[in-house]
């Protein structure tokens, strides 16, 4: 079945031609001028992912994400204003897997888009899991328990909601305590492809990851940042 992209975005030009060009890639496309109305539809029958303009009137793209993340995990691409970085910041902070800054290549934004689409296949098939059977990958370490086929994650008992990214993210470091991961190495397992994203995306999603865990565990200092080299997950 092809998958489902939802674009949001008060440009109706780029609402069109991105539609066409994801149409003409085998994509099925749900397109939206405003955020009021994409949030009632994106959490009453979410789709596979969702491309989000930051700039929009009444409600704007980093609004609608934070709606969105009290119900759904569904993955999320962030459009932005050319060299904003607060913007880009912002929506990673909230939740975001990935950002392109306008002007866009739509065969970027196709890459991306495929590329987390892959990432989340590889994590269960996201957040809506049902009720799949414990798989044999499930990846247990001190406290944490990660579940890829059901992309659930607990830490000391407690639910910890991951988006797609972040679940790669911690994945990769929790597969080997105590050995330090590079930004680069981190990049390598969350954004395949040869897709570049700066250091700034890897830190930030770090960031957020710690502040999901503490909200469970104020404690919570599993991972660990050693300046000047990378991350790294610690057991004890």
């Amino acid at each position: 079945m092809s998958e489902t992209i939802a674009l949001v975005d008060d440009d109706r030009n780029i609402l069109t031609s991105v539609s066409i060009a994801l149409q003409a890639e085998g994509f099925v496309t749900r397109v939206y001028a405003d955020g009021d109305t994409a949030l009632k539809a994106l959490t009453e029958n979410p789709p596979d992912l969702a491309v989000l303009d930051i700039k929009m009137p009444r409600m704007d793209g980093l609004e609608l994400l934070r709606r969105l993340r009290e119900k759904s995990q569904v993955p999320v691409i962030f459009l932005t204003s050319k060299d904003d970085e607060l913007d880009e910041a912002l929506g990673l902070a909230m939740g975001a897997d990935d950002y392109i800054s306008k002007p866009f290549s739509q065969r970027l934004l196709i890459a991306r888009i495929r590329a987390i689409l892959r990432r989340t296949e590889h994590a269960g098939g996201g957040a809506e899991g049902g009720d799949l059977p414990e798989s044999a990958d499930v990846l247990e370490r001190g406290e944490l328990n990660m579940d890829p086929a059901k992309h659930r994650v607990t830490w000391k008992g407690d639910v910890v909601t991951l988006t797609v990214t972040e679940f790669m993210i911690l994945e990769a470091l929790a597969q080997r305590p105590g050995v330090v991961k590079t930004r680069n190495q981190l990049m390598d397992a969350a954004y395949q492809d040869d897709i570049y994203v700066d250091d700034r995306t890897i830190d930030s999603h770090i960031k957020r990851v710690r502040r999901k865990f503490r909200q469970v565990d104020p404690q919570f200092d599993a991972i660990e940042t050693l300046y000047g080299a990378g991350y790294r997950f610690s057991e004890e």
